[in-house]
């Protein structure tokens, strides 16, 4: 069997939000195929979100981006469970991702457009990679955008 290197240990549990001893088990039991351990990990973690999605969501922060130009803002208000998660950097990350793509490509089906920094995911699947990773329901709350002269 293939010897798992801490570094690979963290990487996957970084990404993926999982134990080390879960990613570690994962591991070993796929002769240290990190792709194929990612994937399992990442599925098992959107099984989790789906059991979370009724909890209350009674904390939060509210974001803003206002562009360069000064000519348009916007508010996103991201919602938590405890002011906890509310203070972590996941979902500090998440509030200022999204507030940067409401100002740029407006507050319309927000959750379902792709991400602008990385295409190939939607805000939605940013949203449940941060309910993987902190084991709390997130959700969208208000979401406005203000441009100059519209």
């Amino acid at each position: 069997m293939k010897k798992i290197s801490i570094e690979t240990l963290r990487k996957i549990r970084e990404e993926t939000g999982a134990g080390v001893m879960r990613v570690k088990k994962v591991l070993e039991e796929l002769d240290g195929n990190e792709n194929k351990a990612l994937e399992v990990l990442k599925k098992e973690g959107f099984e989790k979100v789906a059991k979370r999605e009724g909890r209350n969501t009674g904390e939060g922060k509210v974001f803003t981006y206002s562009h360069h130009t000064g000519k348009v803002v916007s508010v996103v208000e991201l919602l938590c469970e405890t002011d906890f998660v509310a203070k972590n950097d996941l979902f500090e990350e998440l509030g200022k991702n999204i507030a940067l793509q409401v100002a740029s490509m407006g507050e319309e089906k927000i959750e379902d457009q792709e991400f602008i920094k990385d295409p190939s995911k939607k805000i939605s699947e940013l949203i449940k990679e941060v309910i993987a990773k902190t084991g709390e329901n997130i959700r969208l709350g208000r979401v406005f955008r203000v441009e100059l002269g519209k």
